[in-house]
């Protein structure tokens, strides 16, 4: 068992977001090679975010929020509003476009943001699939309670449970919220699991853990936590990818050509632009 925090970056407009996956040392945690969290925040009015268009290969991206909306527009001609309690799985697959923006309503009026968007590798055999958008509202997401512990499956199967996003790989991810001394057993059943704190603390084997930080378990490993307070935390893992991944920027791939011909179609202009967010875009980094 190990722990690991964030690495805060700037994103402007005084939001910043925690890096927790990749870091040295611990590269994925089952399929999920990304694990961007951010907030809690407070927009004032007039304020909020805009990650302008960017593309994606060979990955899908998870969306869930505990505050705040954003709009999701993506170059299939999806928009949706993402609200706490909702999933959004985006599968690149050979290649999207999307941008995520505040809303117009709620970015005039000043809001709390606070939420993760995660990346998890295709399996190779998935990599090259047509882009695609699933969007599952909360109420819709498999939940019970048990002994202080509130267990929502986000995605993939757990406790007896499975999600209704479609998902091409083995994978669990849980939004669980625990009272003060309630304890909590992760699922057995996967190779490589990990918990990441969202707010209060927790404890494991006399580790404690607070906000923004993450424990990832051995392989075989007894994983129990109790929350010291109450806590909300979120459940993740599953199996190992099927070989190496090679990532760049906003690309993830099998082999570095692929990320290459990624590089070229973005600077060249050849990914399709996003239906009604199609005047600016991120530029391919230099480096």
């Amino acid at each position: 068992m190990r722990d690991i925090s964030g690495q805060k970056r700037e994103l402007g407009d005084g939001f910043s977001v925690a890096r927790v996956l990749p870091q040295a040392g611990q590269r994925t945690v089952g399929p999920f090679v990304f694990f961007d969290y951010f907030g809690p925040v407070e927009f004032a009015p007039g304020h909020g975010i805009d990650v302008r268009p960017h593309p994606h290969i060979g990955l899908a991206t998870i969306t869930y929020l505990f505050e705040g909306s954003q709009v999701h527009r993506d170059n299939l001609g999806n928009m949706q509003e993402i609200v706490p309690g909702d999933v959004n799985w985006m599968t690149a697959g050979r290649g999207i476009a999307h941008s995520e923006r505040t809303g117009p309503e709620v970015r005039a009026r000043g809001h709390r943001m606070h939420g993760i968007q995660s990346w998890v590798g295709l399996p190779k055999a998935n990599e090259e699939d047509p882009p695609s958008f699933q969007h599952v509202a909360g109420a819709k997401l498999p939940s019970l309670e048990h002994d202080g512990v509130s267990l929502r499956v986000v995605c993939g199967k757990a406790f007896g449970m499975e999600a209704p996003v479609k998902v091409p790989m083995e994978i669990f991810y849980v939004d669980a919220q625990m009272k003060d001394g309630s304890s909590l057993t992760l699922p057995t059943e996967y190779a490589e699991r990990g918990v990441m704190v969202v707010g209060g603390r927790i404890e494991s084997e006399g580790q404690s853990l607070g906000d923004g930080g993450m424990i990832v378990f051995d392989k075989g490993e007894h994983a129990e936590i109790s929350a010291m307070g109450d806590s909300r935390v979120m459940l993740l893992g599953g199996a190992p990818l099927d070989g190496e991944r090679h990532v760049w920027w906003n690309f993830v791939a099998s082999s570095r050509e692929r990320i290459e011909k990624a590089k070229d179609d973005w600077k060249s202009g050849r990914f399709a632009k996003i239906p009604g967010d199609d005047k600016e875009f991120i530029p391919l980094p230099e480096h």
